[in-house]
């Protein structure tokens, strides 16, 4: 299936995902809500991908230039005059930020660590917007400006706290988390900009590092890095166009990251057409398995079978974890990959699943056949909206349309560095 025939529902899902941020954007500080869940703090990642989607929105006709660069303004104001101290209740320390802040005062939540990873989508979502908006007025002027100071401001050989890769986080109260960004997963993007960065950056051999960590796997016949849920194979092709670039090691493999994820999405598309741990729902058209929402935490008996049920968890195939719980948006967002099987799989959700499922903004973020309850027909439908599920969704359907985020994010000087220092040869790298 080709895109015009399924044109007006693309642009209707799009639209609707796209909703999230008009109504959940703080216009003073420009902080994005993480989910729609009550008193919800910002998500720092969220407002990256807010930040990416803008453009689109402009694009799409969906809000005016002059209030996407509003929105923008707003935000790289408040990074750039954040609290730097790494106080307890700052906003950032060494040029990152806190995973979870206020969404009026700014100041952390939830005792929430300093996220590198996070501040890594951040940056993402600022470089587009500074690639986006070009003119030379003073708003737009000032956007680029600020961005490159919050960026520069990084310092990534901090986060490496004396190892060869990049620690996951610190806390004020006890330092560096235990756990450092090795083998393939959503950090891809991380050691980019790292080592792309204008000031602070790593050197290349944390990279190789990173690379020692990888699993090939030959799964249902389909060779690839293996990462079991979704959003592995998604976040960092939000950005960059992997498309027939490669890296030292997909060189030896004779593949590019594009390609390891369209086999990865087989891969799901495929486990649930076998459904092996036979749950309700699963099928060539109700499939995506990712970092979600779920009906748990409890165990419960279903059709003579004990089952465990599980709440927020990063769920994955074949080898789990995994307890009946399907993430549309985990689907739309293989789009570039797979558009064979995800256009008709969205039709599909968008015919079958109930209203409820189907909001202001788009599909809720997971639904689990598995787990009855009350009158709904498909089992248990998860409440919520999250930030890091409308912006791969509106983003990756912009992508597989015409490409908008990876073209910005192309021309983007520190990108291009990021991947060459990486390694990185062929494809767009090469002219």
């Amino acid at each position: 299936m080709r895109l015009h025939e399924h044109a007006d529902l693309l642009d209707e899902v799009q639209r609707i995902t796209f909703q999230y941020f008009l109504e959940h954007a703080n216009p003073d500080n420009g902080l994005v809500c993480d989910s729609t869940q009550p008193r919800s703090p910002a998500s720092i990642a969220g407002v990256g991908f807010a930040l990416s989607s803008y453009p689109v929105g402009v694009e799409r006709g969906l809000m005016s230039r002059s209030q996407a660069c509003a929105l923008t303004l707003a935000a790289v104001r408040f990074f750039d005059g954040a609290d730097q101290s790494g106080a307890v209740d700052g906003i950032g320390y060494k040029g990152f930020f806190y995973h979870f802040l206020d969404m009026q005062t700014g100041r952390r939540a939830w005792q929430s660590e300093l996220s590198t990873i996070d501040t890594t989508f951040l940056i993402a979502g600022m470089l587009t917007a500074a690639r986006y908006f070009d003119a030379e007025d003073a708003q737009e002027l000032e956007i680029r400006q600020r961005t490159q100071a919050i960026y520069a401001r990084i310092d990534w050989r901090w986060a490496l706290n004396g190892g060869r890769t990049i620690s996951m986080g610190w806390k004020p109260e006890s330092g560096f988390l235990p756990w450092r960004w090795v083998g393939y997963n959503e950090a891809l993007l991380l050691y980019v900009l790292a080592l792309g960065a204008p000031e602070h950056a790593i050197e290349a051999d944390a990279y190789a590092a990173w690379l020692e960590g990888y699993r090939w796997k030959n799964i249902y016949g389909y060779q690839h890095v293996y990462a079991g849920p979704l959003f592995i194979h998604q976040y960092s092709h939000t950005w960059i166009d992997f498309r027939a670039i490669q890296d030292l090691w997909m060189q030896t493999h004779s593949i590019d990251y594009f390609e390891n994820s369209r086999r990865a999405t087989y891969v799901q598309h495929e486990y649930a057409k076998r459904n092996p741990r036979h749950f309700k729902g699963y099928n060539k058209l109700s499939w995506g398995f990712t970092a979600c929402d779920g009906p748990g935490p409890c165990t419960r008996r279903v059709d003579g079978r004990q089952r465990t049920f599980y709440d927020y968890l990063a769920r994955g195939a074949p080898w789990g974890p995994d307890d009946g719980t399907i993430a549309p948006w985990a689907t739309l967002a293989s789009l570039p990959f797979a558009p064979e099987i995800v256009l008709p799989s969205m039709a599909y959700m968008h015919k079958h699943m109930p209203e409820e499922h189907r909001n202001q903004y788009g599909f809720k973020c997971s639904f689990n056949p598995s787990f009855a309850q009350g009158e709904h027909v498909i089992g248990w439908i998860s409440p919520w909206h999250f930030v890091l599920n409308q912006g791969p969704t509106v983003l990756m359907i912009e992508n597989y349309r015409n490409g908008l985020i990876w073209r910005l994010m192309r021309e983007t000087d520190c990108i291009r560095r990021g991947l060459e220092r990486a390694g990185f040869r062929g494809g767009w790298l090469n002219r």
